[in-house]
């Protein structure tokens, strides 16, 4: 007569046939959690910046108004750009802007400029 070990075994119904898939769902639980906490943790910090104008004081110097939104109480910075007729870099910027109180900023900058710009524009801005 054949026992309830014996069919068990015979038919691959051991404890031993789980171990693995529970480990490998842990695993996937972790990973998955770290992947979810990074993404929400770079959402925070990140950096929006609207470019609100410009205007062409003269040939060398170009006023950049523009808009930051995002994290409130930190500091930020932004690379400021003045661009001539064919879209090349004829001037640039490094804007520190302090932390305030508010969610979004209105800045204003003065970029110097090598030639004639004709526009200017905010490249990119992250948390300093």
């Amino acid at each position: 007569m054949t026992t309830a070990e014996q069919l068990d075994e015979r038919y691959g119904r051991t404890r031993t046939r789980r171990m693995p898939w529970i480990i490998g769902g842990i695993v996937a639980l972790i990973v998955v959690g770290a992947f979810g906490w990074m993404i929400v943790a770079q959402s925070m910090s990140s950096v929006d910046a609207d470019d609100l104008g410009f205007d062409l004081v003269d040939e060398h110097t170009v006023d950049v108004r523009f808009q930051v939104t995002g994290v409130q109480g930190k500091d930020v910075v932004c690379v400021v750009e003045a661009l001539d007729e064919e879209f090349g870099v004829v001037g640039w910027k490094v804007v520190e802007i302090p932390a305030g109180d508010s969610h979004s900023q209105a800045v204003s900058a003065s970029v110097p400029t090598v030639s004639a710009a004709t526009t200017g524009l905010v490249n990119t801005c992250w948390v300093a």
